[in-house]
């Protein structure tokens, strides 16, 4: 998480600049579906695209950080980018919003202050984890446990960065007020201080445990219950699982974010599933009861009528995958193969022969339509 893309966050999603949240999230769940490792075949392009799709999807999904994204977007465009060395405008994911800078340069512009970021108060990075799950728990549901692995404060320091009987000073360069001021043509700019990243603070005596950062990698187990209909690309948010903030900031959230395996027998379309199911060409012609398979495991009875012709596709009402809020349930629908029997005995060559002398040209419409159609077309 937390990485920052180059390109604009719209055209990536391939929508307008006023597109609804409706046709964001499905232009999303399109792309997800097209850069999905299942259909790229483990492409790296195609991983760092699907990577790009997801940031701009977390930050238009979200209505306060569109329009802050937004804001920032009419500001380059109005001429307030490069205002100097140090003065960055890159609009970044990782902590649910814009980074200090740009967020100073507003305070400045538009006369406004902010007493968390005097203080150095940040929210905690917002992590992910992908979870790859079966077709069939994509249906039913399933509950799994994770593990991963997240920054925590240091048990030594509580987060100070400061040795054992030691305690953060004043920060030298900018005094304890967390900003430091340059000048910058007409504007004065106020920006956080790099060395204490706002907080007032420095620490002389660094944590041996941490090094001075007063944070330290952590495992992490959870059980997560995710819900029946999910598809590829949409994400389940564990709030409060992220990291912890700085400066008393609230924690960041865990996004796991759904892959859903190829099926060796489903295919799935939106909420509809197909299959297909060969069947013998007596029982196509003659017609048959068969049992098929369900996404469920069990197995559901269909009636074949006489003269049924391959790619025939029959529906099965309500056995297809839950609508992920619940609203309904889709179908289920079954593909008819007809195959061609190889490897005959010379009895069944002579039984076929004889039904081919026996056949007429009302046993086969779609062959006499043909017929017709190519003697209309050769003016015979």
């Amino acid at each position: 998480m937390g990485m920052a893309t180059k390109g604009d966050y719209y055209d990536i999603l391939g929508v307008a600049r006023d597109a609804t949240q409706e046709e964001i999230r499905k232009a999303y769940l399109k792309l997800a579906h097209k850069y999905h490792p299942d259909k790229t075949g483990g492409d790296k392009k195609a991983e760092e695209k699907l990577k790009e799709v997801n940031e701009a999807y977390d930050t238009l999904k979200n209505p306060d950080k569109r329009s802050q994204y937004d804001a920032m977007c009419r500001a380059q465009a109005a001429g307030f980018g490069g205002f100097g060395p140090g003065f960055d405008t890159t609009f970044t994911g990782g902590f649910g919003g814009f980074e200090a800078p740009f967020d100073d340069f507003f305070d400045v512009l538009f006369g406004r202050t902010s007493r968390t970021r005097r203080h150095g108060v940040r929210p905690g990075n917002d992590l992910e984890y992908r979870m790859r799950i079966t077709l069939r728990e994509a249906a039913k549901g399933t509950s799994k446990r994770i593990r991963f692995s997240r920054m925590e404060l240091c048990v030594d320091c509580n987060g100070t960065g400061a040795a054992r009987g030691t305690q953060p000073t004043t920060c030298p360069e900018c005094r304890g007020s967390g900003q430091i001021r340059r000048a910058q043509g007409f504007f004065s700019i106020s920006q956080t201080c790099p060395r204490c990243r706002g907080t007032g603070q420095a620490v002389l005596s660094p944590c041996t445990r941490c090094g001075g950062s007063g944070r330290g990698q952590v495992e992490r187990e959870l059980q997560v219950d995710v819900p029946p209909g999910v598809d590829t690309g949409q994400r389940l948010r564990l709030a409060g699982e992220g990291e912890p903030g700085e400066g008393g900031g609230p924690r960041g959230e865990l996004y796991v974010v759904i892959e859903v395996e190829s099926d060796e027998i489903f295919q799935r379309d939106g909420n509809d599933v197909y299959c297909e199911v060969p069947i013998s060409f007596a029982q196509a012609a003659l017609g048959d009861t068969i049992q098929v398979p369900t996404l469920d495991g069990g197995k559901a009875e269909l009636r074949i009528p006489p003269g049924t012709q391959p790619g025939t596709k029959f529906r099965l009402a309500g056995l297809g995958v839950r609508d992920v809020r619940g609203y309904y349930t889709g179908d289920e629908y079954v593909v008819i193969l007809v195959e061609v029997p190889t490897k005959l005995t010379r009895e069944q060559r002579e039984l076929i022969a004889k039904f081919q002398e026996l056949a007429s040209a009302q046993s086969y419409p779609l062959h006499r339509r043909f017929i017709e159609k190519l003697k209309r077309s050769l003016g015979s």
